[in-house]
């Protein structure tokens, strides 16, 4: 019964995400706060397989990191820079898990491209970047761009790149959010923001 119930709340859930009007510009996004919980998702991996990304948090704590896409430069240094530290990251209690609107197939081609052992998932559908509340609309001008690396599954929404820390229980101990696609968190930051945390 409680299972029935688990996902009868998962799936009106889902459905309350989706019929929330997706932001005009990246400056009017409402995202999830810190002591929030981050809400339950089906996401694919790089092998087009299923996962329950809360399934993946109770695991470990988590950097999860929002990108645009593995065709955006900014998100590449971002990725490639998470990587050089991931050893770092890893030493104090963390895994990385890295999610965008690419399909499976682009993500590997990301993974190999920013040399990211870590975790990439798709949300090409934008379900879990809509519920965690950073989704707007994209510019016409990234519409063929983002619709090629989807599969053709997205057309018109980008996640506002952003680093959420959460605990196994899926609290955001920490969040930063970056409507202007160019800031990104230094690594060097992070870490300190990890080092405090513990």
């Amino acid at each position: 019964m409680k299972k029935i119930l688990l996902i009868f709340l998962t799936a009106l859930t889902s459905a309350a995400y989706a019929q929330k009007p997706t932001p005009k510009s990246a400056a009017d996004i409402a995202p999830l706060l810190i002591g929030e919980k981050i809400p339950n998702a089906s996401l694919k991996t790089p092998e087009n397989v299923d996962v329950s990304i809360l399934d993946l948090l109770k695991k470990k704590k988590t950097v999860l990191v929002f990108y645009r896409g593995g065709w955006c430069p900014y998100c590449n240094i971002h990725l490639q820079s998470l990587a050089g530290a991931e050893e770092q990251i890893i030493d104090l209690g963390y895994q990385i898990i890295a999610v965008s609107p690419d399909s499976p197939e682009n993500l590997k081609a990301t993974a190999e491209k920013d040399k990211v052992k870590y975790s990439l998932l798709s949300d090409s559908k934008g379900t879990f970047i809509k519920a965690v509340g950073i989704d707007y609309q994209a510019p016409e001008n990234y519409k063929e761009v983002i619709n090629v690396h989807s599969n053709g599954i997205n057309n018109s929404l980008l996640p506002v790149p952003s680093v959420f820390v959460i605990s196994t229980d899926a609290d955001i101990l920490f969040e930063y959010i970056a409507p202007d696609f160019r800031q990104r968190i230094s690594t060097e930051l992070l870490v300190s923001v990890l080092k405090n945390l513990k």
